[in-house]
């Protein structure tokens, strides 16, 4: 955790609410004392919802058929043939 005094933290609001929008916290301190700190919020995020993209997307009737021989050898080891 980073600490900042409190001209710092004045000074560079902007860059360090950038630091606390990557996740980092950042203790606010006034004399070498912590007195604040600035963490990222704990946002509720959206609850996935099945078929969301219905219509949207489209997968090939055969996305599930076997590969070709000569591209299943190439994936099994790791090489071009």
């Amino acid at each position: 955790m980073k600490t900042v005094n409190i001209h710092e933290a004045k000074t560079h609001l902007s860059k360090l609410l950038d630091q606390v929008a990557a996740g980092e916290e950042i203790t606010i301190a006034r004399a070498g004392k912590p007195i604040a700190r600035l963490a990222p919020l704990d946002l509720p995020r959206k609850p996935f919802a099945f078929g969301a993209m219905r219509g949207r997307i489209r997968i090939a009737d055969d996305f599930d058929a076997p590969l070709p021989d000569d591209l299943l050898s190439m994936f099994e080891s790791g090489e071009p043939s």
